[in-house]
């Protein structure tokens, strides 16, 4: 069976510390969370039901296997590189009061020294992407010249196949030995997406707008662009619409893979209405709400995957909304 989504990239750990607690003083030593952006939103399309597969490189060693297991319990296909000669990557996570977290580092000090810096473009020859809708790639491996090649032929095969790119800009510093080489490289990398999702200060950061419009006329390629802005809410901007939606107002503990819950019913609504779907207002209205809703309920418990919700809790979730 062809799976209609293939996420490619980071596949790791998030050791979270409690909110409020500093790793350096704390006497906890975190509790570890499956992550990484690809493959949140690979684990968040396979639980809404969307058949998903996972491409990424992964250490030898006990976290992987843990890994890979947990992405299989949520029904996702697998075609995962095992590098023996670095582990798999672990990001050390603090949390305010308010659940927003700050990635600090990893268990290791080389950023490059984690498997996934280490995906081997010869594997992206075994990937198949006839019938593939959708490729959704970040850009955090384009700090690793390896994963980088890569990423590129992934790019150059999806793209071959008539599958849409979709990049998730996913701006987290701490991946990069040298910060300053990011930005040329981001930019060249995201002018290859059919459509494009960012935050607003990743959008401010490297084009110095917050005009989710004003992006999609900056790169022809892009048929759409996705906004977010925390609870603030979010906007979807065509070459036609753009359309604004309030975020849910829910209590949330740990934002954690929310913008990845987010992309993941998103996506998850365009396989099941169409890329067309793109070309009406009131459907852009019905995706957003539905991907906000997914985003928000993913907010509610700690850890990205573990998290995040079934369908029945999105329909429950809406159904309640427009109750109220």
């Amino acid at each position: 069976m062809t799976e209609p989504v293939i996420c490619l990239g980071e596949c790791l750990v998030d050791r979270l510390f409690e909110v409020g607690q500093n790793y350096q003083n704390s006497s906890e030593q975190g509790t570890d969370y499956p992550g990484g952006a690809p493959a949140n939103v690979a684990a968040a399309i396979a639980k809404l039901g969307t058949p998903t597969r996972m491409v990424s490189c992964l250490g030898q060693d006990e976290v992987g296997d843990w890994l890979i297991q947990v992405l299989k319990d949520q029904g996702v296909a697998c075609q995962i590189q095992r590098y023996a000669d670095a582990p798999t990557r672990i990001v050390l996570v603090e949390r305010d009061e308010t659940g927003d977290r700050n990635f600090i580092g990893f268990s290791a000090p080389d950023p490059a020294a984690f498997a996934d810096a280490h995906l081997a473009p010869e594997w992206i020859d075994g990937v198949d992407f006839a019938g593939v809708k959708y490729l959704v790639m970040g850009t955090l491996g384009l700090a690793y010249p390896t994963t980088a090649s890569a990423m590129q032929r992934a790019l150059d095969k999806a793209q071959q196949a008539g599958t849409k790119i979709v990049i998730d800009l996913n701006w987290r510093p701490v991946f990069w030995s040298d910060v300053e080489l990011a930005p040329p490289k981001i930019h060249k990398f995201l002018k290859a997406a059919d459509l494009l999702k960012l935050s607003r200060e990743e959008a401010l950061w490297l084009l110095d707008t917050d005009s989710a419009a004003e992006i999609c006329q900056q790169f022809p390629q892009c048929e759409a662009v996705l906004l977010t802005d925390g609870g603030n809410g979010s906007t979807c901007a065509t070459k036609q619409h753009s359309v604004s939606l309030p975020a849910f107002a829910v209590d949330s503990i740990d934002t954690t893979g929310a913008g990845d819950a987010f992309l993941a019913g998103f996506l998850h609504q365009l396989c099941q209405r169409g890329w067309e779907s793109l070309q009406a207002a009131d459907a852009i209205e019905e995706i957003l709400r539905y991907a906000s809703a997914v985003g928000a309920l993913t907010t509610m418990k700690p850890g990205a995957i573990a998290a995040q919700p079934t369908p029945e809790d999105v329909d429950q979730f809406l159904t309640a909304f427009n109750a109220s």
